[in-house]
């Protein structure tokens, strides 16, 4: 008889226990981690004890998971509020950029649209965008987290541009309107492949809802 054997007649026939309570008694397994053998109760106790710890560590993760997401979701939210009650476009963009730097604590924030009248406005988000970048952008769906750019969107962030790791790309569309959202980080894992983009599509359309607006 296999053990396979064993296991499948005791799942069939669990009166067995019932006729042989005094066998389990009687019957002493290896300790999960070592040491002096133990009973068959003493190791199902274990076996709780273990489950439960895991639930618990499980319940930990999720309640962080919840927190942190609140904290992000109201960040987000504040950030909407900056945006609404800008002046105008370029104060918009101004807010864009001061609370990503301070509120979320990205280190290096760079943006560039097209496709609207940026009047006298000197502001960097204005300087030209070559066809290839406009494509890229274009054909980004969804945002871009890794270490990856492309070398004109590194030449955005001016000295610093040697030394980051890690970018997120968002693309910005309203209308006639289009750009590139870039954050960017010194940190290799700021920005991961693997991370969620949830919020960054959040923050994208906010401030793509900001590019048609009047200079002020």
């Amino acid at each position: 008889m296999q053990p396979n054997d064993v296991a499948q007649y005791l799942k069939a026939h669990p009166e067995f226990f019932e006729q042989y309570a005094d066998l389990l008694a009687d019957i002493f397994i290896p300790h999960p981690h070592g040491g002096h053998a133990i009973s068959i109760t003493e190791r199902q106790i274990l076996t709780l004890r273990e489950k439960g710890r895991l639930l618990e560590s499980k319940l930990a993760e999720l309640l962080q998971f919840g927190e942190e997401n609140d904290a992000i979701g109201e960040k987000v939210h504040r950030l909407g509020l900056a945006l609404i009650d800008a002046a105008g476009r370029d104060q918009a963009l101004e807010r864009f950029a001061y609370n990503l730097t301070e509120d979320f604590a990205v280190p290096h924030v760079a943006v560039r649209i097209w496709g609207v009248d940026a009047g006298a406005s000197e502001r960097c988000e204005y300087l030209p965008v070559s066809d290839a970048m406009k494509e890229l952008t274009v054909n980004l769906n969804e945002p871009y987290c890794g270490p990856h750019v492309a070398e004109e969107v590194q030449g955005w962030f001016g000295e610093a541009a040697g030394k980051l790791r890690s970018f997120a790309q968002v693309r910005l569309t309203a209308g006639d309107a289009a750009g590139l959202l870039v954050l960017a980080s010194e940190d290799a894992q700021r920005f991961y492949p693997e991370m969620g983009t949830l919020y960054l599509k959040r923050i994208g359309e906010l401030l793509s809802a900001t590019l048609q607006r009047p200079q002020a």
